[in-house]
């Protein structure tokens, strides 16, 4: 993938923090004039973002936007990882379908769909994923990994412990694990991940990764049913995210983390690293399997991400899938 101009500029400025990059610097290597470089940078302003121009020491960054800019998110990534294409849309049905459209439409993978808002966004189950554009993020990762299917049991879960690392070293805090696809804090919902694959007789042909996770938003802004279910990281860390950092950050991570699981690298410590963030893990829960309910308590995932709960009957099973509710005392 080719750099554009306006992320060659954003990475220069980005590169000297506070200090100012040359007009002229710019010009040269953009081999361009410096009235094309502030032509670039007034479309930049009218996006949000705010300079600083001081005769004979140049341009400063003094504002970022605070909605998905996907030129400042190639600006945060290293170069190494713009081997894909990032789809941007203000407003989609869901990036997941999106995603699989292009997919069988033969997209080159893998690629990236990100939104500002959703009109249809889902969760398991086809349940309803509130995606309205208040700075929270809805993106998916579009691969074609050429996997036995019986290997996808554990991607969810893998890509749940990279979420949760990720999001614990940006804001300095413990998320919450619930299997097998929840992101929570404090036992309100911060994050879901949607997989979904296009399988043939053996192997995983296309796979889709999404995730819709409240950044930014406030809970007065959402419907009444949501707002002592929900939480976004803003919200609990008292602190708005920068959310293109934090997206280049993610998909830095995502990238990362499927290659570790083609590679199986990750099987070693997969299931250690679950039981950090584990929220269920020794509580008593009720689990919709199918049309049966069990009721015991959970202890943990084993190495292949099925969920091990001691039954009330004094069994210990395992489950592949299923709703998990956690039994209040």
């Amino acid at each position: 993938m080719s750099i554009s101009t306006e992320t060659t500029i954003l990475r220069a400025l980005i590169e000297k923090e506070n200090g100012f990059v040359s007009g002229s610097i710019l010009a040269r290597s953009l081999d361009m004039s410096r009235v094309a470089v502030w032509q670039h940078m007034e479309k930049m302003r009218r996006h949000g973002f705010e300079f600083d121009a001081v005769r004979a020491r140049g341009y400063r960054l003094t504002k970022r936007p605070n909605a998905v800019y996907p030129d400042l998110i190639h600006a945060y990534l290293s170069s190494r990882k713009l081997a894909f294409d990032l789809i941007f849309n203000e407003e989609i049905d869901s990036t997941n379908d999106e995603a699989a459209r292009q997919l069988a439409a033969g997209r080159e993978a893998p690629f990236i769909v990100v939104a500002t808002k959703q009109t249809k966004g889902r969760g398991r189950f086809g349940r309803v994923w509130h995606s309205e554009a208040n700075g929270n993020l809805y993106i998916s990762f579009a691969f074609r990994p050429q996997l036995e299917p019986a290997r996808m049991q554990t991607f969810t879960l893998w890509m749940g412990i990279n979420l949760c690392e990720l999001i614990a070293n940006f804001t300095r805090t413990t998320p919450g694990l619930k299997w097998p696809n929840d992101i929570l804090f404090d036992g309100r919902k911060a994050g879901g991940i949607l997989t979904e694959a296009r399988i043939d007789s053996d192997q995983i042909r296309d796979l889709v990764f999404g995730l819709g996770l409240n950044l930014n938003s406030d809970s007065d802004s959402w419907p009444a049913a949501l707002t002592k279910r929900a939480i976004s990281l803003a919200e609990h860390t008292n602190t708005p995210l920068d959310i293109n950092k934090f997206t280049a950050a993610l998909i830095g991570r995502v990238l990362d983390a499927y290659d570790q699981f083609v590679s199986g690298a990750y099987q070693k410590t997969f299931a250690d690293r679950w039981h950090e963030y584990d929220i269920l893990r020794g509580k008593s829960i009720k689990l919709l399997h199918g049309s049966e309910t069990i009721s015991g308590t959970a202890s943990g995932i084993d190495d292949e991400g099925s969920l091990i709960v001691k039954t009330d009957k004094g069994r210990t099973e395992r489950f592949r899938a299923g709703e998990v509710t956690i039994e209040k005392k």
